[in-house]
């Protein structure tokens, strides 16, 4: 499957990985960094997603999307995120994905405007519930980022994703080159689509951090089935 992710907003917070530990699929662990885990919260648009090296999908293809993911590693040390839900504006994208893949995809009504710098976001989730579950992201974009923090490569060179699906855990590589980030301040946030994903409260707070991106281009690979022991 590829996939162009563009107009990417990165944001998150440290949390112990305990707190989290029991929300990741069988098999794997959270993924830290010197000694703290991450929540994200991610709102971008899909752009031109297809199969294999035919057409993208006309319509179904591009679309906005909101993501809340961890960070997880296993015991092969193979890193990746999993999603703990993944707002889109298309119900059959929503609807396949979950038959399909058990991926949690939901249906919302989304919005993104630009304007130079700025950007917003804006979600209300429409099935399943909670209903109207979203919020809004408004952040301003600053120059490119020569050298990624820790923290910043942590959180976005993430290779893969964990998931669990017919009773096992899979692995599913994720190629991509290295992302271009820029710097960003966020402006508003207000959001529940963290807690509603299982982490109550942490919205609340500051995120630890907070960068943008204009666009990578990805190619998923076949699904790998992980060894539990």
């Amino acid at each position: 499957m590829r996939q162009d992710w563009t107009r990417l907003t990165f944001v998150h917070w440290a949390v112990d990985p305990d707190l989290v530990a029991h929300l990741v699929p069988r098999g794997t662990r959270p993924d830290t960094l010197d000694g703290a885990t991450y929540v994200g919260l991610i709102p971008f648009e899909m752009r031109r997603a297809g199969l294999g090296r035919g057409p993208a999908v006309p319509f179904l293809g591009d679309f906005p999307e909101t993501n809340v993911r961890l960070y997880t590693v296993d015991d092969d040390g193979r890193h990746g995120v999993v999603f703990r839900s993944l707002e889109t504006s298309r119900l059959l994208i929503a609807v396949g994905a979950r038959l399909a893949f058990a991926t949690p995809y939901t249906w919302a009504r989304m919005r993104i405007r630009q304007d130079g710098d700025r950007i917003e976001y804006e979600t209300s989730r429409r099935w399943p519930g909670p209903h109207g579950a979203g919020g809004r992201v408004v952040a301003t974009l600053g120059p490119a980022i020569e050298r990624p923090s820790p923290v910043e490569e942590f959180v976005t060179a993430r290779f893969g994703l964990h998931t669990r699906h017919l009773g096992r855990t899979w692995w599913i590589p994720n190629h991509h080159v290295p992302w271009s980030l820029r710097t960003a301040t966020l402006e508003d946030l207000q959001d529940d689509l963290v807690a509603a994903a299982g982490v109550p409260g942490l919205a609340r707070r500051t995120p630890d951090s907070v960068v943008h991106a204009d666009r990578v281009d990805t190619v998923f690979g076949l699904p790998r089935p992980i060894r539990s022991r």
